[in-house]
Formats: C-alpha cells, sequence, structure tokens
C-alpha cells in the first residue's frame, strides 16, 4: 500500500515535520473508517458496482494528487490528499464487499469471502513489492539522507503515478461487473 511509502516520505523528507504531528498521517484511516458504514449503507439501496467505482475514482483522485508532491509540500496538501484517500477507501471497500457476498449463495459465503481476503492481500503484497522495487531502483540500498531525497521523491511519485493508473483500470473494473440486486419487478416474479 502506499501508506507505508507516504508515511515514510513525510516522516523523513517534509522539513520541519515534528513528531507531535506524526499522528495526523492516520487521517485516511480515520475517513475510512467513518466513511465505510455509510458506504455499505447506501450500497444495500442502489447497486453496489456505483458506490464502489465512485470510492475507486476518489481512490484515483487521492493518487493523482499525491504525483504532485515537492520537496517544498506542506502538511496541509498532504493531508488534503490522504483525505481523499480514505474517502476513496471507504466508499469501495464496504460496496466491493457486498458486491463479491451478494453475488454467491449462502451456502458459499465461507469460500466467497476467504477470496476477497485472499484478493485484497495479494493486491496490498503486489502494492509493497513495487513500492520497494522501485526505491531498490531509483534510491538503492543506503539511508534516507537528505542527499538521497530527490531520488526517494522520483520514487515515490514513480509509484503514485502507477499506482493511480491501476486504479484508474480499476475503475472501468469495477463499473463492468454484473448488477447485484435484482429489478424489484424481477423479485415478484420470482415468487
Amino acid at each position: 500500500m502506499p501508506w507505508l511509502s507516504l508515511s515514510a516520505f513525510t516522516c523523513r523528507y517534509i522539513k520541519g515535520f515534528s513528531p507531535e504531528h506524526a499522528g495526523l498521517i492516520l487521517v485516511a484511516p480515520v475517513v475510512q473508517v467513518i466513511c465505510s458504514p455509510i458506504a455499505g449503507s447506501l450500497s444495500d439501496r442502489i447497486e453496489p458496482r456505483i458506490v464502489a467505482s465512485a470510492g475507486m475514482a476518489l481512490t484515483t483522485a487521492g493518487l493523482i494528487i499525491l504525483v504532485f508532491l515537492q520537496n517544498n509540500t506542506g502538511l496541509a496538501f498532504i493531508l488534503v490528499s490522504l483525505a481523499v484517500l480514505g474517502l476513496g477507501f471507504g466508499f469501495f471497500s464496504s460496496p466491493n464487499t457486498n458486491a463479491v457476498m451478494s453475488s454467491v449463495d449462502r451456502k458459499f459465503y465461507g469460500v466467497a469471502s476467504g477470496m476477497h481476503g485472499t484478493m485484497r492481500l495479494t493486491g496490498q503484497m503486489f502494492s509493497m513489492a513495487m513500492t520497494l522495487l522501485l526505491f531498490a531502483l531509483y534510491v538503492g540500498r543506503v539511508q534516507i539522507t537528505p542527499e538521497s531525497y530527490p531520488l526517494f521523491l522520483k520514487s515515490v511519485k514513480t509509484v503514485f503515478i502507477i499506482s493511480s493508473a491501476l486504479c484508474f483500470a480499476g475503475i472501468f473494473a469495477s463499473i463492468a461487473r454484473g448488477k447485484t440486486h435484482a429489478r424489484p419487478d424481477a423479485k415478484r416474479q420470482a415468487r
């Protein structure tokens, strides 16, 4: 996930960033915790794919914002981008889970849940592997010091560019899935 690279960037790269503000980096998970129940409830009323796709679009926007990080980027810029990411994750996660679990019969809930968790963790591992590979390619095996900041910033931007492109493709993958909620007239005909 980009969280680790962004955390490292914020803690080591932003000049004047003091330890008493380090907890502010948690803005994305806090926003996600607040938005996820709202998004889950919303996905019960309208198609989960629509809510999840909107969440993926917000996530893409948050990552695109982070592509514009500079050596003098202020804390407010980072916090806003993290809030947008948290909003995107919040509006994607619950509706996506709803769509996955609604697409299988009750007897397959365990299998669907296991596959969903496996895919989520695979994506997280891929993100971390990509981030570490890019850091290794750009920065190498050195301690992050002021001399390596330009290469570190370049690697961080590359991570966010690639992640933005992948999430942008994810919007279309999310919207392309079939309808989860049956039409009311189809439910009546089934009775």
